[in-house]
């Protein structure tokens, strides 16, 4: 039941879904009223001229820093949208993009380009590394701890970074594991489920997914691009022996002995907000799943990496509807009490 659903016709609650009303550029949700038996829709069609995959490429070249008339030549379309309709979209999805907010301060940033990318051939399959430099700029600017993130994250597409432990020739000299799929054994942690801004921009990304193969590069591109606290996506990460027995020298809940290193992985998500980094995963599903050793490794490479204390990390995977987020210390520290009154000194 679609309890917050209200018919138009005689505002009862009592409704539920009814499948979907087809239309040229977009399709709408049908719902049935158990009250007046009425069949009804929550708002006509939106978009009779142009598409909402038109629209939402509209505001990602508008976020990449592209003028309105600019974006005019850009949009490859038959009919071009006036500038004042492209003005409309953007005034329309300015809460949801919060980057457009900080737009204004592109013209002042003239270090590198806004957006970079690297394609990395890891476990024969291709991952697009990329990197939004103004918001990891902004975002690291003046703090000693995050600078160290985008060390790491600089150092990814140079000659510095281990490439060939991601290879599979190497993977079967040293028998090392992938983080998805570890035997990696964690505590018992319950995530909080909850939906905040990412299962919205997720709803709007998957648009622009021609199929459900590209429904991860969708995501990731457009929170990238019209989020204001994502920084990197498909971050390649890599756990050690090494890192495993520092941890261990820690008291933390681990033995290095368990597992074939290095293990291996990339994050989907990297974002730096409410003064944490959070590493996301993104899982159509997400109800029906749990990745929580996944992202507890993700989080103990990216620590042991660039030597930050776990306290600073949250995880977190989500889709369109569901959003389940915890802090990976508890799930390798049972003594995280003490750690946590630690966590607000740093």
């Amino acid at each position: 039941m679609a309890s917050k659903i209200v018919c138009p016709t005689c505002s009862s609650k009592s409704v539920k879904k009814a499948g979907i009303k087809k239309r040229k550029l977009q399709d709408l949700q049908r719902y049935f009223c158990n009250t007046c038996q009425k069949t009804f829709t929550l708002q006509p069609a939106k978009y009779k001229t142009y598409s909402i995959t038109t629209t939402l490429k509209a505001i990602s070249l508008y976020n990449l820093g592209n003028s309105q008339t600019e974006i005019q030549s850009l949009l490859k379309t038959n009919s071009k949208p006036s500038q004042k309709t492209i003005s409309n979209w953007i005034q329309e999805y300015k809460d949801l993009t919060a980057f457009s907010r900080l737009r204004k301060e592109l013209k002042n940033y003239k270090d590198r380009d806004i957006m970079e990318q690297h394609t990395f051939l890891h476990n024969n399959l291709p991952y697009k590394f990329q990197v939004h430099n103004f918001k990891l700029n902004l975002l690291t600017e003046n703090n000693e701890k995050f600078q160290r993130i985008k060390q790491y994250l600089e150092r990814i597409p140079t000659k510095e970074f281990p490439h060939h432990i991601f290879k599979p020739d190497y993977h079967l000299e040293q028998k090392s594991d992938r983080a998805s799929q570890s035997s990696f054994k964690t505590l018992n942690v319950m995530p909080l489920q909850k939906q905040n801004l990412a299962n919205r921009l997720t709803s709007l990304a998957l648009n622009l997914a021609r199929t459900n193969k590209y429904r991860h590069l969708a995501v990731q591109d457009f929170m990238l691009t019209n989020d204001s606290t994502t920084i990197a996506t498909e971050v390649p990460i890599y756990l050690t022996h090494d890192d495993l027995l520092y941890f261990n020298s820690r008291n933390f809940n681990l033995n290095p002995e368990d597992f074939n290193t290095p293990i291996t992985g990339h994050i989907d998500i990297l974002q730096i907000r409410n003064n944490l980094i959070h590493i996301l995963d993104y899982k159509p599903k997400a109800d029906k799943i749990n990745p929580i050793e996944q992202l507890t490794i993700y989080a103990l490479a990216l620590a042991s990496k660039t030597k930050l204390p776990l306290t600073l990390f949250k995880t977190a995977w989500f889709d369109e509807k569901n959003y389940y987020e915890f802090f990976p210390l508890h799930c390798v520290y049972k003594k995280h009490e003490k750690l946590f009154k630690y966590q607000k000194l740093v």
